[in-house]
């Protein structure tokens, strides 16, 4: 059970200041195709993702109304997720798990830790080196014309660079409004689309973040059965680095897991 609140966690412990004299060069990730760059210009000044360091959001299951709060070290994506029954996290060399393996009921840490990252992130993390956003023929989802996005990894970048992903762009507000994706990490043969939708725009310091994702069976252009959905809360994004500490795996009542 939480006894302090998330903000205040969030306030007290996590960021420490960095006085490291600031590099002038020109992120390279603000060179993007310009039709992305009109989806990015929709979602706020996307250059505060590009600067950040830090970030945190809540998260709650509305199918079991289970929480966890996410921390994530963004240059070099070290992840800490608190939830009711376990902790997990990346500390930059392995995945691990507290307080074991059996207390997380997923079928890998490794895949679910910085899955719901990914997503939220969307469409910012695709601007990220070694990641190609172009533009494609529009999509259909529930027998409505989507302008499309097609986006691909080059070799060795993330755990998954088989994965496919359309990125759909709502016509009214120019946003995101769907995500049409594959999932290859426990099959590199996957080629079966999976649909998640975006929802109810909330402004976090300058960023537009979905405060609603739903996920659906996809089949034949059309949704089928709801396969998940989550709410987000509390998203914090911040130009000073998180404290490494918060990574790192407890010495007790922790495994490294796959």
């Amino acid at each position: 059970m939480r006894t302090i609140s998330f903000s205040l966690v969030i306030i007290a412990l996590l960021f420490t200041f960095s006085c490291e004299q600031k590099d002038t060069t020109p992120d390279p990730r603000l060179d993007q195709p310009e039709d992305f760059k009109k989806l990015l210009d929709a979602h706020g000044d996307w250059s505060k993702w590009v600067n950040a360091k830090g970030f945190s959001y809540a998260m709650v299951h509305e199918t079991n109304l289970a929480w966890e709060n996410h921390y994530i070290s963004l240059p070099d994506r070290k992840v800490r997720i608190d939830a009711d029954a376990w902790q997990m996290g990346n500390d930059g060399e392995k995945v691990w798990i507290s307080p074991n393996r059996q207390a997380f009921q997923g079928n890998s840490v490794r895949f679910y830790h910085n899955l719901y990252f990914y997503f939220f992130s969307i469409p910012y993390i695709f601007t990220d080196p070694g990641v190609s956003v172009k533009k494609t023929e529009n999509k259909l989802v529930n027998g409505i014309s989507y302008e499309a996005f097609e986006v691909s990894f080059e070799e060795n970048v993330g755990s998954s660079p088989n994965d496919v992903y359309f990125m759909l762009v709502d016509p009214e507000t120019g946003k995101l409004a769907w995500v049409l994706y594959s999932v290859t990490f426990f099959d590199k043969n996957n080629t079966k689309l999976n649909a998640l939708k975006y929802e109810d725009y909330r402004d976090a310091g300058g960023l537009i973040f979905p405060r609603i994702m739903t996920g659906y069976q996809f089949e034949n252009d059309s949704t089928k059965r709801l396969s998940y959905q989550v709410t987000f809360s509390d998203v914090f994004l911040v130009e000073k680095a998180m404290d490494a500490a918060l990574f790192a795996m407890p010495e007790k009542n922790a495994v490294a897991a796959n």
